[in-house]
């Protein structure tokens, strides 16, 4: 299999305009792509390794390195168990930029959580997806709504 970097970068800066549309962020294709890359830095903090690995082989090239990007596989993990630690950690993993990517408070950040994984519904099975629901904590299954589910 031969690596065609060209063809990832084209595919990459595809979704990134696609998903900036989705989060209603105008041209800001830099914001979306922080928003999206805390996102799933997040998502793989409190998922187990096994989820993050088949979760990984779903995803196409050009999001792979988006999300094993930084990643030290920790034997302790966060203890996020409500929407708002979660919504903390992904501004966490947003860095100085958080204030300014998610704004104040938790509605913009779970518009951007919710339209995150309703786009990750293209590249993402329905089974995979039910797997990552049913391993999270009882009160953060919900980040990952039904309507995604179909």
């Amino acid at each position: 299999m031969a690596l065609n970097f060209n063809q990832y970068a084209t595919e990459g800066n595809t979704f990134l305009k696609e998903y900036t549309k989705e989060l209603d962020l105008g041209k800001d294709t830099d914001k979306a792509g922080r928003i999206f890359t805390a996102i799933m830095h997040a998502l793989r903090d409190i998922i187990p390794i096994e989820e993050s690995l088949q979760l990984l082989a779903q995803l196409p090239m050009f999001l792979k390195g988006v999300y094993v990007n930084g990643w030290s596989i920790k034997k302790t993990r966060p203890k996020v168990k409500q929407v708002a630690e979660f919504l903390d950690l992904v501004r966490e993993h947003d860095g100085p930029s958080a204030v300014n990517d998610f704004e104040y408070g938790d509605e913009v950040a779970q518009q951007y959580v919710d339209t995150t994984f309703l786009y990750l519904r293209k590249y993402i099975s329905l089974g995979e997806l039910e797997d990552i629901r049913d391993s999270l904590p009882k009160n953060l299954k919900n980040l990952i709504h039904f309507n995604v589910m179909f």
